[in-house]
């Protein structure tokens, strides 16, 4: 009997081992996933996104300016005689993210659709924007989204010019414990001449601090994103009732008079 019952009670025991290491392995796959990258572009078409030109109905792709070519998410002026005033084009998430990973691979292509000294400044420049609200919520004629702007900007081939800078639409930042309102920061990174693939990837947390990197390099952070009170489009955004703090939203990339390709844009959660 005493065998008997020490055999029944070990059996017990085997399979609560088992039982409580399948659930160990569900949990852990089930963590595993959540921190998969995940692509946000399909290769395929624009699925996902929605389109917003200064001046244009959102929705809108203006001249077919985003578009999928050879599998690469491009930002491309062939539609276009010339750089109409203040065109800027910004290509939106459809869904809203928080406490996440952004990594996106791009490059600059091709010649800037405008001579125009006041453009100088758009040259082999572009743009992934965090933090912002939908594409639906930008006024007709706003220009750039409320976001905190995760700048990427090429080399001339001479001069110094860094990437994964900051720069500030509607927003502030801080920084060593000081409010920054300066529009643009310079990151630390090395300069990109030419038309070389760049990794950018940016750390952006719940609590509202954010990390730049170029190339798995610690580039640029800072934390707390708020809206400018100051700026007409951010006293608009709280007027409606949203918060000073900025801790979650949509993420775009933009169209600045430059071609532009990504050949990767993906996204992790964080727990």
């Amino acid at each position: 009997m005493k065998k008997h019952l020490c055999g029944i009670l070990l059996a017990s025991a085997s399979l609560l081992t088992l039982g409580a290491c399948s659930s160990d392995s569900s949990s852990a796959k089930n963590e595993s996933a959540k921190t998969e990258w995940v692509s946000l572009f399909n290769g395929k078409n624009l699925d996902g996104w929605t389109a917003k030109f200064n001046g244009i109905p959102v929705g809108e792709n203006y001249k077919d300016t985003f578009r999928v070519e050879d599998g690469l998410l491009t930002v491309s002026y062939d539609n276009w005689d010339g750089f109409e005033d203040d065109r800027f084009g910004h290509l939106f998430t459809n869904k809203s993210y928080s406490n996440y990973r952004i990594r996106v691979e791009y490059r600059f292509i091709g010649e800037q659709v405008t001579n125009d000294p006041k453009y100088s400044w758009a040259y082999r420049n572009n743009g992934v924007m965090l933090n912002s609200p939908p594409a639906e919520s930008m006024g007709l004629d706003q220009p750039f989204p409320i976001s905190a702007e995760a700048q990427l900007l090429g080399g001339n081939g001479v001069d110094e010019r860094t990437t994964g800078n900051f720069c500030s639409p509607s927003t502030h930042i801080i920084q060593n414990g000081k409010l920054i309102k300066k529009h643009c920061l310079t990151s630390s990174s090395k300069t990109f001449h030419g038309d070389q693939w760049v990794w950018f990837e940016a750390e952006v947390k719940a609590d509202g601090s954010v990390k730049h990197f170029i190339n798995d390099e610690l580039v640029f952070e800072y934390s707390e994103m708020q809206i400018d009170p100051s700026d007409p489009w951010g006293k608009k955004w709280l007027d409606q009732g949203n918060p000073l703090k900025v801790t979650k939203g949509h993420i775009s990339v933009q169209a600045e008079t430059h071609p532009t390709q990504f050949r990767t844009i993906e996204i992790k959660q964080l727990d």
